[in-house]
């Protein structure tokens, strides 16, 4: 014996995802995959062997460091950049 009240509510999708299957990527795809392809990690490539702990998490904490020092400096130059329109 049960009511409406007690039952789960009804999902309703709305939209659904379209496949690009046999669809060429518009302008604005290349743009967002190019900028995608840009980013770059400071690790360096390769197979690193470390001796303790501590080793690698100063050089994790150096590389993460430097790249968001580069990160910042790009930002500032481009709210510089902005600023002199």
């Amino acid at each position: 014996m049960s009511t409406a009240d007690d039952q789960q509510p009804t999902r309703l999708v709305v939209g659904r995802r379209r496949s690009r299957q046999g669809r060429l990527l518009t302008a604005s795809d290349r743009a967002r995959l190019t900028q995608l392809a840009q980013y770059r990690t400071r690790v360096p490539k390769g197979v690193i062997i470390y001796t303790s702990h501590e080793e690698m998490e100063a050089d994790r904490l150096r590389w993460t460091v430097d790249a968001m020092v580069e990160r910042a400096a790009l930002n500032r130059s481009a709210l510089e950049a902005h600023k002199n329109r």
